[in-house]
């Protein structure tokens, strides 16, 4: 147990630096880091996926706090464009954990698996949509929530992997994108973990200290480590060359979802 602990908040150390650094990657790290420590502590392999997705999205929670503190104190969050995304993204997401709840864990490794990889190829081949067009009316902005509300639910992350994308090519400046998606990440881990808290109410098989789907140890652990890097991360994403810490981050995200694919062999 001792080893499952310290596993978190180094953990929470590395995801919080990178949801300040990068406004994306916190989750992918935390889910295949959570699945290695369910199994140092004997969680039943039915419902580790689960458990990892849920109590991820519970920790972006408080690190999405701190580093939309940290970029609004540099001013790169438009909060016009979180109020008018927020309601698709709501329901996204906590529709997609009700899915999810549904969904074997063998397939949810599977899309986890497959979104890794997507992501690192992006980051490695510095794949950038172009800003070609400017953000939708309150009707694509709700449709656009939606499917990031739902992606999101299914791998465990806080969206930025998808909103900044989304963001840079409506014509927001990647700084100001990157902020703001650390603010969409706010609401997609709140549905995110109340859904996740819903569908897994009366699983069977869940470890003693879990409420649903979230593990709470682990979501203690990882919050008290990542709290105060999510600062030092926003304040680094001024000064580091992220381009290239992307493409260290990537081949992190290879690794990961590498181990994961084996796992599925």
């Amino acid at each position: 147990m001792i080893e499952a602990i310290l596993a978190c908040l180094a953990v929470g150390l590395v995801a919080g630096f990178l949801a300040g650094l990068l406004g994306v990657g916190g989750g992918l790290v935390i889910v295949p880091a959570l699945l290695w420590v369910f199994q140092l502590i004997g969680v039943m392999p039915e419902v580790q996926q689960h458990l990892a997705i849920g109590t991820s999205l519970a920790t972006i929670i408080f690190t999405g706090l701190a580093s939309v503190r940290a970029h609004h104190q540099k001013g790169a969050v438009r909060w016009d464009i979180v109020r008018r995304i927020t309601p698709g993204i709501l329901i996204g997401t906590f529709v997609g954990a009700q899915i999810a709840g549904l969904i074997s864990t063998v397939h949810l490794k599977w899309v986890f698996v497959i979104f890794a990889y997507l992501v690192a190829a992006q980051m490695l081949l510095d794949l950038k949509p172009k800003p070609t067009r400017q953000l939708p009316q309150i009707t694509g902005m709700t449709a656009m929530g939606g499917i990031i509300g739902v992606l999101s639910s299914w791998v465990g992350i806080g969206g930025g992997s998808l909103s900044v994308p989304f963001l840079t090519n409506c014509n927001v400046p990647v700084k100001t994108a990157i902020g703001t998606s650390s603010a969409i990440g706010v609401p997609i881990a709140i549905a995110g973990a109340i859904g996740f808290m819903v569908s897994g109410w009366s699983a069977p098989l869940l470890p003693s200290g879990s409420l649903g789907f979230i593990y709470l140890p682990a979501l203690l652990g990882i919050v008290l480590a990542s709290f105060p890097m999510t600062k030092v991360g926003a304040a680094a994403a001024h000064r580091l060359p992220v381009p290239v810490l992307k493409k260290c981050f990537a081949a992190l995200l290879i690794v990961l979802a590498s181990k994961m694919l084996l796992s599925l062999l």
